[in-house]
Protein backbone atom coordinates (compact mmCIF):
# COMPACT_ATOMS: atom_id res chain seq x y z
CA UNK A 1 0.00 0.00 0.00
CA UNK A 2 1.24 3.46 -0.84
CA UNK A 3 1.94 5.87 2.02
CA UNK A 4 0.83 8.88 -0.04
CA UNK A 5 -1.95 7.31 -2.07
CA UNK A 6 0.07 7.02 -5.27
CA UNK A 7 3.18 4.93 -5.72
CA UNK A 8 4.67 7.51 -8.11
CA UNK A 9 4.67 10.06 -5.25
CA UNK A 10 6.26 7.57 -2.87
CA UNK A 11 8.98 6.79 -5.41
CA UNK A 12 9.85 10.44 -6.12
CA UNK A 13 9.88 11.29 -2.40
CA UNK A 14 12.11 8.32 -1.66
CA UNK A 15 14.53 9.16 -4.47
CA UNK A 16 14.58 12.86 -3.63
CA UNK A 17 15.35 12.05 0.01
CA UNK A 18 18.23 9.83 -1.07
CA UNK A 19 19.63 12.72 -3.13
CA UNK A 20 19.16 15.16 -0.23
CA UNK A 21 20.88 12.75 2.18
CA UNK A 22 23.89 12.59 -0.15
CA UNK A 23 24.01 16.38 -0.36
CA UNK A 24 23.66 16.74 3.42
CA UNK A 25 26.65 14.43 3.86
CA UNK A 26 28.73 17.13 2.16
CA UNK A 27 27.11 20.45 3.17
CA UNK A 28 25.74 19.67 6.61
CA UNK A 29 22.71 18.07 8.26
CA UNK A 30 19.94 20.45 7.24
CA UNK A 31 17.38 19.13 4.74
CA UNK A 32 16.12 22.63 3.87
CA UNK A 33 19.64 23.79 3.06
CA UNK A 34 20.25 20.62 1.03
CA UNK A 35 17.06 21.29 -0.96
CA UNK A 36 18.18 24.89 -1.55
CA UNK A 37 21.65 23.71 -2.66
CA UNK A 38 20.14 21.16 -5.04
CA UNK A 39 17.69 23.73 -6.46
CA UNK A 40 20.25 26.49 -6.93
CA UNK A 41 22.98 24.38 -8.50
CA UNK A 42 20.48 22.68 -10.81
CA UNK A 43 19.10 26.07 -11.90
CA UNK A 44 22.57 27.46 -12.59
CA UNK A 45 23.52 24.29 -14.47
CA UNK A 46 20.25 24.29 -16.45
CA UNK A 47 20.70 27.93 -17.38
CA UNK A 48 24.22 27.25 -18.68
CA UNK A 49 23.14 24.38 -20.97
CA UNK A 50 21.75 24.62 -24.49
CA UNK A 51 17.94 24.24 -24.32
CA UNK A 52 17.70 20.74 -25.87
CA UNK A 53 20.35 19.38 -23.51
CA UNK A 54 18.74 21.09 -20.51
CA UNK A 55 15.44 19.44 -21.43
CA UNK A 56 17.05 16.02 -21.80
CA UNK A 57 18.75 16.33 -18.41
CA UNK A 58 15.45 17.36 -16.83
CA UNK A 59 13.82 14.18 -18.08
CA UNK A 60 16.37 12.10 -16.15
CA UNK A 61 15.56 13.71 -12.80
CA UNK A 62 13.10 12.35 -10.23
CA UNK A 63 9.67 13.91 -10.72
CA UNK A 64 9.88 16.15 -7.63
CA UNK A 65 13.39 17.35 -8.50
CA UNK A 66 12.30 17.82 -12.13
CA UNK A 67 9.63 20.23 -10.90
CA UNK A 68 12.14 22.49 -9.15
CA UNK A 69 14.57 22.13 -12.07
CA UNK A 70 12.04 23.52 -14.54
CA UNK A 71 10.70 26.18 -12.14
CA UNK A 72 11.21 29.64 -13.68
CA UNK A 73 12.72 28.08 -16.81
CA UNK A 74 13.21 30.69 -19.55
CA UNK A 75 14.55 28.88 -22.61
CA UNK A 76 14.89 32.08 -24.63
CA UNK A 77 17.63 33.23 -22.21
CA UNK A 78 19.77 30.11 -22.54
CA UNK A 79 22.54 29.36 -22.40
CA UNK A 80 23.87 32.03 -20.08
CA UNK A 81 27.33 33.40 -20.66
CA UNK A 82 28.94 31.90 -17.56
CA UNK A 83 32.41 31.25 -18.93
CA UNK A 84 34.18 29.52 -16.08
CA UNK A 85 33.87 27.82 -12.72
CA UNK A 86 34.58 31.08 -10.84
CA UNK A 87 31.51 32.73 -12.37
CA UNK A 88 29.42 29.60 -11.84
CA UNK A 89 30.41 29.46 -8.15
CA UNK A 90 29.78 33.20 -7.74
CA UNK A 91 26.23 32.77 -9.05
CA UNK A 92 25.63 29.79 -6.78
CA UNK A 93 26.97 31.71 -3.79
CA UNK A 94 24.75 34.68 -4.59
CA UNK A 95 21.64 32.51 -4.77
CA UNK A 96 22.56 30.71 -1.53
CA UNK A 97 22.94 34.01 0.37
CA UNK A 98 19.51 33.69 1.99
CA UNK A 99 20.44 30.52 3.87
CA UNK A 100 23.07 29.63 6.43
CA UNK A 101 26.62 29.94 5.06
CA UNK A 102 27.42 27.11 2.68
CA UNK A 103 30.69 26.64 0.83
CA UNK A 104 29.54 27.21 -2.77
CA UNK A 105 32.31 25.01 -4.20
CA UNK A 106 31.21 22.16 -1.95
CA UNK A 107 27.58 22.82 -2.91
CA UNK A 108 28.48 22.46 -6.59
CA UNK A 109 30.57 19.38 -5.92
CA UNK A 110 27.75 17.76 -3.93
CA UNK A 111 25.21 18.24 -6.72
CA UNK A 112 27.66 17.20 -9.43
CA UNK A 113 28.31 13.97 -7.52
CA UNK A 114 24.61 13.26 -6.99
CA UNK A 115 23.93 13.77 -10.68
CA UNK A 116 26.88 11.58 -11.65
CA UNK A 117 25.67 8.78 -9.35
CA UNK A 118 22.01 8.84 -10.32
CA UNK A 119 21.75 10.05 -13.93
CA UNK A 120 22.89 7.76 -16.75
CA UNK A 121 26.57 8.25 -17.64
CA UNK A 122 25.81 9.00 -21.29
CA UNK A 123 23.60 11.94 -20.31
CA UNK A 124 26.12 13.23 -17.76
CA UNK A 125 28.90 13.03 -20.36
CA UNK A 126 26.85 15.15 -22.78
CA UNK A 127 26.13 17.70 -20.05
CA UNK A 128 29.77 17.89 -18.90
CA UNK A 129 31.07 18.10 -22.46
CA UNK A 130 28.85 21.12 -23.15
CA UNK A 131 30.28 23.10 -20.23
CA UNK A 132 33.33 25.39 -20.22
CA UNK A 133 36.55 23.52 -19.42
CA UNK A 134 36.93 24.81 -15.86
CA UNK A 135 33.37 23.77 -14.90
CA UNK A 136 33.92 20.39 -16.55
CA UNK A 137 37.21 19.98 -14.68
CA UNK A 138 35.55 20.86 -11.37
CA UNK A 139 32.81 18.29 -12.05
CA UNK A 140 35.37 15.60 -12.88
CA UNK A 141 37.33 16.50 -9.73
CA UNK A 142 34.15 16.13 -7.68
CA UNK A 143 33.62 12.66 -9.14
CA UNK A 144 37.16 11.69 -8.15
CA UNK A 145 36.24 12.30 -4.54
CA UNK A 146 37.58 14.65 -1.92
CA UNK A 147 41.23 13.73 -2.36
CA UNK A 148 43.82 16.51 -2.07
CA UNK A 149 44.31 16.79 -5.85
CA UNK A 150 40.58 17.08 -6.53
CA UNK A 151 40.08 19.63 -3.77
CA UNK A 152 43.06 21.69 -4.92
CA UNK A 153 41.75 21.73 -8.49
CA UNK A 154 38.30 22.92 -7.42
CA UNK A 155 39.70 25.45 -4.94
CA UNK A 156 42.02 26.88 -7.59
CA UNK A 157 38.90 27.95 -9.49
CA UNK A 158 36.78 29.22 -6.61
CA UNK A 159 38.93 31.13 -4.15
CA UNK A 160 38.33 30.95 -0.40
CA UNK A 161 35.25 29.09 0.83
CA UNK A 162 32.42 30.81 2.64
CA UNK A 163 32.64 30.55 6.44
CA UNK A 164 30.72 27.66 8.01
CA UNK A 165 28.70 27.96 11.17
CA UNK A 166 29.20 25.30 13.78
CA UNK A 167 26.55 24.31 16.24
Amino acid sequence: MSANGLEVFDKTLQTTNIWLDEIMARVGPDRKVAWKVLSVVLHKLRDRLPVPLAAHLGQELPMLVRGVYFDQFQPEKQPTRVRDFDEFVDEVQSWLSDTRPVDPVEACRAVFCVLSRHVPEGQISKVRDSLPHSIRDAWLAAEEGPGPDAIARAARHAGPPAPRLTA
